[in-house]
């Protein structure tokens, strides 16, 4: 869902470049890498680093496709009428953790990130009872912005255009977490040459140069392997 917004931008760029049109099924990261592994088609298939990962490893992509093409990092909200909180460093961090009455981010790798680094603090347990889960669907952004929770851990990119938070800026550099995002293809295209070919270019296209400034535009990075 983090790539939501941009792929749409990306793809009606590449639209008018090529004549291409491509079409996107924007769902959570688990619920899409199951669709894979349930052999559901994909011509492309677009998902963290980690998770794209596994689904060549198992062999629900075709072997040898990834491609790295953004990295997003995790940012922080707060409901547009709270107090900014400081964010400094990672003490400064945990000791907004440890005030927020109620706090909330996403099942995928940021989350899998902070929990574990909750822990490390010692913090997890004590935390649980006040960590919102954002339902199927859900950004944390919306759950900010409601009231439904004062402190939102998110890809910054699903978070900066919801009206009624404000952004307070990345997580410091002692305790920064970067998502890449990476594309495979899809099993399918092994036995179809032509179609595997227009992936590939689609492909190509995400990890291109000209493709930076609408990245940023979407609060995230150019991919440092590129």
């Amino acid at each position: 869902m983090a790539t939501r917004a941009i792929l749409a931008d990306l793809c009606t760029t590449y639209a008018a470049q090529t004549g291409q049109a491509v079409e996107v099924t924007s769902v959570g990261g688990v619920d899409a890498a199951k669709r894979v592994q349930a052999g559901e088609p994909f011509d492309l298939i677009l998902l963290a680093s980690d998770a794209i990962d596994k689904l060549l490893a198992s062999g629900h992509a075709l072997a040898a496709s990834r491609g790295d093409w953004v990295d997003s990092p995790i940012a922080v909200a707060v409901p547009a009428s709270a107090a900014v909180p400081d964010l400094r460093d990672e003490a400064a961090v945990r000791a907004a953790v440890s005030a927020a009455p109620t706090l909330s981010y996403s099942t995928g790798p940021s989350g899998q990130y902070l929990e574990k680094r909750f822990a490390q603090w010692g913090l997890l347990e004590t935390l649980r009872p006040r960590i919102v889960v954002p339902p199927p669907g859900t950004p944390v952004g919306q759950l900010v912005a409601s009231g439904q929770v004062a402190l939102g851990f998110q890809q910054r990119s699903e978070l900066i255009s919801v009206p009624g938070l404000t952004v307070v800026g990345d997580l410091p550099a002692d305790m920064a977490y970067i998502t890449t995002f990476s594309s495979a293809l899809g099993n399918a295209l092994a036995s179809d040459p032509e179609r595997q070919a227009a992936a590939r270019a689609f492909q190509q296209f995400l990890s291109h140069p000209q493709t930076r400034e609408t990245k940023r535009q979407h609060g995230m990075d150019w991919s440092a392997s590129h």
